[in-house]
């Protein structure tokens, strides 16, 4: 799976940038040919745009095909663009696409990955599937199945962050645990992190393309665009060619791991110290359970309700004050009271029935 990587000879990770929307043949071939001295292997440009709403602008479609061949012949980058349904994808390789990648709204839709997959049988071309919105991790292995099924040997996976009603400093929270989940399964599958949908503003393109990096992604998508203050869709998320090449600067790559003797000593000194701490962990949560369903008990003595509102956002309010003097963001402290709060419930039903 890795093979198509590997066949870039890249010293550094893999790079593809290019504008959220091709709009003109002009801007297409413009921003190709700033970008094609830099580290960027492959140019991307949105020819077909799923909005949210309708009255956007939705793509300039199939002419913008023709652009990005213009522009591969006269840069040679390797061209990719997002597609959606089975008639993208027959566009798209009528036009000698190198790379097609489905998005997070394509791939929560296993009808539509399936057309996909069975236009797409056996081809060679590069194939990358975001996550679906929503954080469902079965979902996008099941995608990766499908089309792995289909004979796709150069495939994939765009790690874009998923929607949340709840707000964030993300237009797209990145739940890293869940691309590092699929990373631990398929270890052979290139992650390549998308910094622009998850961050959603172009000042935290670099935070969260070293985040990515650090966590050992083999590459990154970002939107790049000449004049990204009057783009036609996602101007806030899209950075200037220059500015990309001193994210490229300013980015650590880090090494995987380091086989010095010292390094490995002070590591598993390390290690053994947080499998302690983990393990206590554990042990206080068990004795927390214990003590709430005594709780539930005593509320089914004197039938009273098992969930109390004025309590729990008491607790959590104090919990994430204590957790930012300890250094612990406000996401971390509500993502970890929410989870221990429905434990908590759940015992406390048990106990009730």
């Amino acid at each position: 799976m890795r093979a198509w990587l590997d066949d870039f000879k890249l010293s550094h990770p893999l790079v593809i940038a290019g504008p959220c929307s091709a709009e003109t043949e002009e801007q297409v071939l413009a921003i190709a040919h700033e970008l094609k001295n830099s580290d960027v292997s492959i140019f991307r440009a949105g020819i077909w745009k799923p909005r949210t709403r309708p009255g956007g602008f939705e793509g300039i479609g199939e002419i913008g095909l023709q652009w990005l061949q213009k522009a591969k012949a006269e840069t040679g980058l390797l061209m990719a663009v997002e597609v959606a349904n089975a008639a993208h994808v027959k566009m798209a390789l009528e036009h000698d696409i190198d790379v097609l990648w489905i998005g997070a709204r394509t791939s929560v839709n296993p009808f539509a990955i399936q057309e996909i997959a069975d236009v797409l049988k056996d081809t060679d071309k590069i194939v990358l599937l975001k996550n679906p919105v929503n954080p469902d991790l079965s979902l996008w292995l099941g995608g990766l199945e499908r089309l792995y099924n289909a004979g796709i040997k150069k495939l994939g996976v765009i790690h874009r962050g998923f929607s949340t009603y709840e707000k964030s400093k993300y237009r797209n929270n990145p739940e890293w645990q869940i691309a590092i989940d699929l990373q631990n399964r398929f270890p052979d599958i290139p992650l390549i992190c998308d910094p622009s949908h998850i961050a959603g503003k172009r000042d935290m393109i670099l935070e969260v393309s070293q985040q990515a990096l650090d966590l050992n992604f083999d590459g990154l998508i970002i939107e790049t665009h000449t004049d990204p203050d009057h783009a036609w869709s996602d101007a806030a998320q899209q950075v200037t060619p220059d500015a990309l090449k001193q994210i490229f600067i300013d980015l650590r790559v880090r090494k995987e791991t380091d086989e010095a003797d010292d390094f490995n000593s002070r590591m598993n000194k390390l290690r053994t110290q947080i499998d302690d701490i983990d393990a206590k962990l554990l042990e206080i949560l068990g004795k927390r359970m214990k003590v709430a369903e005594k709780i539930g008990a005593l509320k089914k003595e004197k039938n009273v309700a098992i969930l109390q509102s004025s309590r729990w956002h008491e607790i959590l309010g104090k919990m994430v004050l204590e957790g930012e003097e300890k250094g612990l963001s406000e996401e971390f402290i509500l993502k970890l009271f929410k989870a221990i709060h429905q434990e908590s419930i759940s015992h406390q039903e048990k106990v009730m029935k």
